[in-house]
C-alpha cells in the first residue's frame, strides 16, 4: 500500500514538473535590465515600465507566435558588475529569449561579453558613444552622429557660439563622446584654449567650484555654451546651481544629451528654461502615433507620467523584435537577428526607423528648448532621417571602419582599407 502511495506521488510530481515545463514552454521569455535603485532609477525606471507596458500591449493582441509574453524583470541597482550577473543570470536560469536594457555605457560594456558568450539578444534605447558593434546587441538610441554632431552644429550655426564647455559624468560614454566632439570642434578650427573639458563621479552634488568655473570661461567676451554628458541624478543639483550663480541660457545656453522629461518631471524647471537637448524624440512632437502612445501610457501609468527619447527608442526595439520573431517564426538569435536587418516600424515623430546593417536605426535629430512645464518646445530638427554611424568619423582609429553584420563581411569593425575585420565584434 505504502509503496503504491509512493508510485502515485511519484507519478504526480512527475506530472506536475512536466506541466510547469510545458507552461514554460508556452511563454516566451522578455528580460529587463533596468536599474530600479541608486542613481540611475532617475533614468531607468521608466524603461522598465514601458517595456511591461509593450508586454502586456503584445499579450493583448495575442501573444507571439502563439504564445503568451513573460517579462523578467531584475534590478541591477546602478551597479556595474551586477549589471553582468544579472544578464547571467536572465540567460541562464530564467531563459530569456531577449533583453531589454542598460543606460549608461558603462553598464552595457559590461553586459556585452557575457551576452556574445551566451549568445543572448538585447535591445540598447539609450544614445551612447558609438565605437562598437556587436552581433548581439541593436543600438535603438542615436549614435554621436545622431545627436553630439548636430547639437554642436546648431549651437555653432544657430547660435554663433566660440567657446565650449564639454562636462560629463566620468565614464566611458561623456569620454567618448567628448573626444569625438574635440575632434570635430579642431577641425572646424578651434583651438585647446576655446574648449573646456571638465568629469565628475556619478551623482556628483557639489557644483559650485565647477559652475565658477564655467562662469569664468563663458566670460572672454565669446558666446560660450556648455555641452553636457552629465548623467543620472546628478543634473538636478547641477542646474540649480547655474541658476543660484545667475547663469541663463541667455548668458551660457547648456545643451544636454541626457537630460529629458522624465529628468526633468518633478523638479524646479525655473533655472532651466531656456537651456537646451538634443534627442530624436520629444513629448510635444505633435503626431497621431505620438498622441496615441501618450494617451495609453497615460492611462496604464497615471496622468502625471511623461514620456522621453528613451522609451521611443525601447518601443521602436520592441516592435521590431515582435516583426523579426514574426518573420523568422522562432525567437532563435541568431534567425531573429538575421531578420532584424532591414526591418522598419513607425517612430513617433511621424516616421519611419529602419534597422541598418550596423544594428543601428534611421532616426531624425531634434533640438528641444526646456519650457517652464518640463516639456520641450522643437526648435529645429534635420530635414530627413540620419542613419546611424556606429564608427565616427572624426577619429583617426575609427574612420576606416565600417560595421556590416551581413555576409560577406558579417563583422562589426570592417576596415575598408585592409579589408580585414580586426576583432570579432568591436
Amino acid at each position: 500500500m505504502k509503496f503504491k502511495q509512493s508510485l502515485l506521488a511519484g507519478v504526480a510530481g512527475l506530472s506536475m514538473v512536466a506541466s510547469m515545463a510545458l507552461q514554460a514552454a508556452d511563454t516566451i521569455k522578455v528580460g529587463v535590465l533596468h536599474s530600479l535603485s541608486g542613481t540611475m532609477a532617475i533614468s531607468e525606471t521608466t524603461l522598465k515600465d514601458t517595456v511591461l507596458m509593450l508586454v502586456d500591449q503584445q499579450n493583448a493582441k495575442g501573444g507571439l507566435l502563439g504564445k503568451k509574453l513573460e517579462a523578467v524583470v531584475v534590478d541591477p541597482a546602478s551597479d556595474w558588475p551586477l549589471f553582468a550577473e544579472k544578464t547571467r543570470e536572465l540567460l541562464e536560469k530564467d531563459k530569456v529569449d531577449v533583453i531589454f536594457g542598460c543606460w549608461t555605457s558603462v553598464s552595457r560594456k559590461s553586459v556585452l561579453p557575457v551576452i556574445e558568450e551566451l549568445n543572448g539578444l538585447m535591445f540598447y534605447p539609450v544614445q551612447y558613444e558609438g565605437e562598437e558593434s556587436s552581433k548581439n546587441i541593436f543600438y535603438t538610441g542615436a549614435a554621436p552622429n545622431q545627436q553630439a554632431i548636430p547639437a554642436v552644429d546648431y549651437l555653432m550655426n544657430e547660435l554663433g557660439v566660440k567657446r565650449w564647455v564639454l562636462a560629463g559624468t566620468d565614464y566611458v560614454y561623456p569620454r567618448t563622446t567628448n573626444k569625438i566632439l574635440e575632434a570635430y570642434l579642431k577641425s572646424k578650427g578651434f583651438t585647446d584654449e576655446d574648449i573646456m573639458i571638465n568629469y565628475t563621479p556619478f551623482g556628483h552634488s557639489d557644483w559650485q567650484s565647477i559652475v565658477s568655473d564655467i562662469k569664468k570661461f563663458g566670460s572672454a567676451g565669446k558666446k560660450t555654451a556648455v555641452v553636457s554628458t552629465i548623467n543620472g541624478d546628478a543634473n538636478v543639483p547641477f542646474y540649480k546651481e547655474l541658476g543660484n550663480q545667475g547663469i541663463s541660457a541667455e548668458d551660457i545656453p547648456v545643451i544636454a544629451f541626457s537630460v529629458g522629461e522624465e529628468e526633468l518631471s518633478g523638479i524646479d524647471t525655473a533655472p532651466l528654461v531656456g537651456h537646451l537637448a538634443a534627442w530624436n524624440y520629444f513629448e510635444s512632437v505633435d503626431t497621431d502615433v505620438n498622441a496615441d502612445f501618450i494617451k495609453t501610457w497615460k492611462a496604464a501609468m497615471g496622468p502625471e507620467r511623461v514620456t522621453n527619447d528613451p522609451m521611443e527608442a525601447t518601443y521602436i526595439g520592441f516592435n521590431m523584435w515582435v516583426k523579426a520573431v514574426e518573420k523568422a517564426g522562432t525567437t532563435s538569435v541568431d534567425k531573429v537577428s538575421a531578420a532584424l536587418i532591414g526591418t522598419e516600424t513607425a517612430n513617433l515623430t511621424g516616421g519611419t526607423a529602419k534597422m541598418l546593417k550596423n544594428h543601428h536605426l534611421t532616426k531624425p535629430v531634434l533640438i528641444g528648448e526646456i519650457q517652464d512645464d518640463g516639456q520641450f518646445e522643437v526648435v529645429w530638427e534635420t530635414d530627413g532621417l540620419v542613419p546611424g554611424d556606429a564608427w565616427s568619423d572624426f577619429l583617426p582609429g575609427s574612420k576606416d571602419i565600417i560595421s556590416d553584420w551581413t555576409a560577406p563581411i558579417s563583422c562589426g569593425n570592417y576596415n575598408t582599407v585592409t579589408k580585414k575585420c580586426s576583432g570579432q565584434n568591436f
